[in-house]
């Protein structure tokens, strides 16, 4: 039975501030491979989670480079799986700027679509970010050259108990 639990928004900027220009050795560091930063933005959405959907290829999981589904390390299926998800682990809605939240992710676009996922770890009026691929720990977002971003909050966690 999944039951409903808060998402630790405190955990995941904690994550977020300890490794934003570094690695945690226990994922593999896509950067040179097409960017790390939805992988890093996963990481901080575990740390405020604390757990992962297993759902072969719909779900949101790591275990090895070799082993993870594309909403680890996508842009688009990150997003995907946060908006759609309604088994275990995280799920978000997409919410005006004004409504993110600390912990939530935005994701930055243009033309071709979205490229980009930073993780939000404080809005004061302006939101400040974290990201991995071109490293960033407290970086305004209005600092970025985007043409739309889209802020996904993350409103719960469900686990198996």
């Amino acid at each position: 039975m999944l039951t409903v639990f808060p998402y630790d928004r405190a955990a995941a900027v904690g994550y977020a501030r300890r490794w934003a220009v570094g690695r945690n050795p226990r994922y593999y560091d896509y950067e040179e491979i097409g960017g790390d930063c939805t992988n890093f933005a996963s990481q901080c959405l575990l740390a405020g989670a604390g757990t992962m959907n297993f759902t072969p290829v719909l779900g949101w999981y790591y275990r090895s480079s070799g082993d993870r589904t594309a909403s680890w390390t996508g842009v688009e299926y990150l997003y995907n799986f946060l908006i759609t998800n309604a088994g275990p682990g995280p799920w978000a809605v997409e919410v005006p700027r004004a409504e993110a939240r600390p912990g939530d992710i935005v994701q930055l676009g243009g033309g071709a679509g979205f490229y980009h996922s930073p993780v939000i770890v404080a809005v004061r009026p302006e939101i400040l970010v974290c990201a991995h691929t071109y490293d960033a720990l407290d970086r305004p977002l209005d600092s970025y050259v985007f043409e739309r971003a889209r802020f996904l909050r993350v409103e719960g966690v469900r686990r198996d108990i």
